[in-house]
């Protein structure tokens, strides 16, 4: 099993892929398969995010470029831009990790969160895309609250 010591930003070719969803792309201790089928430890700093295109360097060489794997999430639209900010605000408030994009925001699949969206004048509808949540303004990484379980609940300053 190779051991992955190293996030860097690259370009080229790799060793091998990993495509991950976003839960498991805020893990920095884990057990991975690659792409490739071959077995992995992901072993970098408590914190480390991983986001669409990064690469690592195992401890023999290897580089693995990391992609975001397809999952479902909850987008809600609006031409109204005041209405966008609110159901940004709201979200953000909350902790919830949170694409934004010219006219939508995109969370997680969660029905209370969706009918909030809605109440707020956001149409609502699922689809499947690569989640490239927002990161810290103040902080370029994510950090675990004292009270993060490292569950599916767990989340970092998505705002």
């Amino acid at each position: 099993m190779i051991e992955l010591i190293e996030k860097f930003k690259g370009a080229g070719e790799a060793g091998d892929n990993v495509t991950l969803p976003y839960e498991l792309r805020q893990r920095s201790r884990q057990r991975l398969r690659l792409d490739s089928g071959r077995e992995a430890a992901l072993l970098l700093p408590h914190g480390t995010v991983l986001d669409d295109g990064d690469y690592l360097r195992a401890a023999d060489g290897t580089t693995v470029k990391v992609a975001a794997a397809i999952e479902t999430i909850a987008i809600g639209r609006t031409a109204d831009p005041l209405r966008l900010a609110r159901a940004c605000y709201h979200l953000g408030n909350r902790h919830v990790p949170l694409q934004v994009g010219d006219g939508w925001i995109g969370h997680q699949v969660d029905h209370v969160l969706e009918e909030m969206v809605r109440g707020l004048g956001l149409m609502v509808t699922h689809e499947s895309v690569c989640f490239q949540p927002e990161r810290g303004a103040y902080d370029g990484h994510a950090h675990a609250h004292p009270h993060d379980s490292g569950g599916p609940h767990s989340h970092g300053h998505h705002h």
